[in-house]
């Protein structure tokens, strides 16, 4: 029964609750005031331009003045916004910032009570790298105009107010530079940084200690006494290439530490060390030229040869992180990171191994040397006698051993293959085409010259023409004249070439033109002014002496029309320039060259060498020079040349080079 009762209950509250809604149901409602249109306002998109001009030419005081919404100017002040920002761009080497927007559609209608949305994209070079992220720009309508919803998550990913920033940077690592097969000339190796814990540190090792990191005391206690240094904190000292054992001795001196680092590293050292060149700390001239370029104190940078003229492709590309942190939540967190980015790997046309091997035959004595590809322009070799060791220079020389490297008589830091010498006959080959070429000299037509001196008129005063030798038989024909390096007969050959066809015929072959080349290179001359003036100059000329100098690398190139019937290549050094610049071409007829190369075969059997070429003494300020070009005959496809300041047999120290090549 009681069951009953309680599903009676609940039948009449459920019609009772039905009857309830059907009254609501039915019960009209009142009508609702229609909503009044809101209206349209003109497009915000002028002041998002306005303020994204600003926000790229660095202009903050305008941007929070005249462009910041009531709400964003009262949370951030302009000490906030202007200075802040200013400050942390000047922290993060921020630059070539560029902000650009997403442009709305033609057609798009802005309410004054809605907010205007649009997308933007910012990217900056910071130290750390590029940086780069999306956002969105949201503007609201107050005062009758549009103003910018800004907070500091403009400025970096998730920065807030209140958050500290700071950068751990990453170098990247230095561009390597190779030779023509991929060995390695100057690269990347490890090394050790040394450092000192001054509370740690027993200072009766000091002298010890300066001796093993080949730095002095007072170098020492300078690094000790700067004045960030705590007694416990880690102060570098030096970075050296070690040895197991002097690591090991290292290790006893109480208080040091041993941290690997990369350093810079030449294998070949002497042998290319004025192509190579060296790294060093930076000077005080490059940092104030290249401040914008985010160099710093500590950066090692080229310091002459290769290493110099190709830093900006050699150097790496900084990376890191920039961190947050965070007032509110009490954490670290990273905003931007990017890794750092590896110097070009640039490849030269350079044979080391042959560099080398001419190096070696040179027996350091003072000279220059180049070894080319005649059919190409590439440089296959370019040497400096004697050299220095790069390896000597990382990560810094000491003021020791630097004087006396620079005081040493053999001058290992000048570059002789970048200057001119006075080439002697040498140049004789080139007088001869050039007759050949003009007409005026007969190969075969001999010409009977009498005495050791000669000269053409007596209004030469005291000036001859002087030749080595003068019981060579006559007639003197081309291939007696070039064998025995017989200075009137070719002066008396230059003195026939008609108007100026001998000075022009030079200039064909390069000779005052300056050679677009990687390593600067002075530049081959006829004369000190490009032209002569006096027969007697000419003359003299004709044998390479007078006021004519050449540069080794060019002479190498001189010799090229002999072996290509005519045509001279520019020098190459990288790999990645286009094969085969043609300098000159129609410089030697295909019977004129087999008649130059028939004599550098008598040549070479005359001298007892195995190999092809022309060889000859010149005067430079009073002193003998020694050269030689040569080839071997059985693959003339590589020219080396070489001048050895002093009495040498050259033309035996080019054969050594040539032999030991396949």
């Amino acid at each position: 029964m009681m069951e009953k009762t309680k599903l009676t209950a609940i039948f009449f509250a459920f019609i009772l609750l039905l009857t309830a809604c059907q009254q609501e149901e039915a019960e009209p409602t009142p009508e609702q005031p229609p909503e009044e249109p809101t209206e349209t306002v003109e497009s915000p998109e002028g002041r998002v331009a306005d303020f994204i001009e600003l926000w790229n030419n660095g202009d903050f005081p305008t941007m929070h003045s005249t462009y910041l919404n009531q709400g964003t100017q009262t949370v951030y002040g302009e000490a906030n916004f202007v200075i802040w920002q200013q400050e942390l761009h000047k922290q993060l080497g921020v630059e070539n910032i560029n902000v650009t927007y997403t442009k709305p559609d033609e057609d798009a209608e802005w309410n004054q009570d809605q907010p205007a949305d649009f997308k933007i994209n910012v990217s900056f070079d910071s130290i750390i790298g590029p940086v780069e992220f999306n956002k969105t720009l949201t503007l609201l309508y107050e005062q009758e105009d549009w103003f910018v919803e800004w907070d500091p998550s403009f400025i970096l990913p998730n920065l807030e107010a209140g958050d500290q920033v700071t950068t751990a940077v990453v170098e990247g690592a230095r561009g390597e530079i190779v030779d023509r097969n991929g060995k390695a000339m100057a690269s990347n190796s490890e090394g050790y940084e040394i450092g000192v814990v001054p509370e740690n540190f027993d200072l009766s090792k000091k002298q010890q200690l300066a001796q093993l990191l080949g730095v002095t005391e007072e170098t020492i206690d300078g690094r000790l006494n700067q004045p960030w240094v705590q007694p416990h904190y880690l102060v570098p000292i030096a970075q050296i290439k070690a040895d197991q054992s002097t690591l090991d001795e290292l290790f006893t001196i109480r208080g040091t530490k041993q941290e690997k680092v990369v350093m810079r590293n030449y294998p070949y050292n002497r042998a290319l060390s004025h192509v190579t060149g060296y790294v060093g700390p930076i000077t005080a001239q490059q940092l104030a030229e290249w401040s914008d370029q985010g160099y710093t104190t500590e950066n090692l940078v080229g310091r002459q040869g290769l290493e110099e003229v190709l830093q900006e492709r050699l150097r790496g590309k900084a990376g890191g992180r920039i961190i947050l942190k965070k007032q509110r939540e009490n954490a670290v967190i990273t905003s931007v990171e990017n890794e750092p980015v590896p110097g070009e790997t640039v490849t030269l046309t350079i044979d080391a191994e042959l560099q080398k091997k001419i190096y070696t035959a040179m027996k350091e004595q003072p000279g220059a040397s180049a070894a080319i590809d005649p059919t190409t322009g590439e440089t296959l070799a370019l040497v400096s006698s004697p050299g220095f060791d790069p390896n000597e220079f990382v990560p810094n020389i000491t003021t020791s051993r630097f004087q006396e490297l620079a005081n040493d008589p053999l001058q290992p830091f000048f570059n002789r293959f970048a200057a001119v010498y006075t080439p002697g006959p040498v140049i004789q080959p080139i007088t001869a085409a050039i007759g050949m070429e003009s007409g005026t000299l007969d190969p075969a037509e001999g010409m009977d010259i009498t005495g050791k001196s000669w000269q053409r008129y007596r209004s030469w005063g005291d000036f001859r023409i002087t030749r080595p030798r003068e019981d060579i038989k006559n007639p003197i024909d081309l291939n007696k004249a070039l064998v025995y390096s017989d200075a009137i007969y070719f002066a008396r050959q230059a003195l026939n070439i008609q108007d100026n066809d001998f000075q022009t015929g030079l200039e064909k072959f390069g000779f005052g033109e300056a050679l677009e080349f990687p390593i600067e290179l002075t530049t081959s001359r006829i004369s000190k002014d490009g032209t002569f003036g006096s027969e007697g100059q000419l003359a003299d000329t004709a044998s390479g002496q007078g006021q004519m100098q050449v540069n080794i690398l060019h002479l190498a190139n001189l010799y090229s029309p002999i072996l290509t019937d005519g045509k001279l290549y520019k020098p190459m050094l990288y790999v990645s320039d286009e094969k085969s610049h043609l300098w000159n071409e129609n410089l030697l007829s295909a019977a004129n060259a087999k008649i130059l190369r028939k004599s550098f075969s008598n040549t070479g059997e005359q001298l007892g060498i195995e190999i092809a070429g022309k060889s000859g003494t010149a005067n430079e300020r009073g002193k003998q020079t020694k050269w030689f070009v040569g080839y071997q005959a059985s693959n003339p496809k590589l020219i080396v040349s070489m001048m050895i300041q002093g009495d040498a047999r050259v033309e035996k120290m080019v054969e050594q080079a040539l032999d030991t090549e396949e």
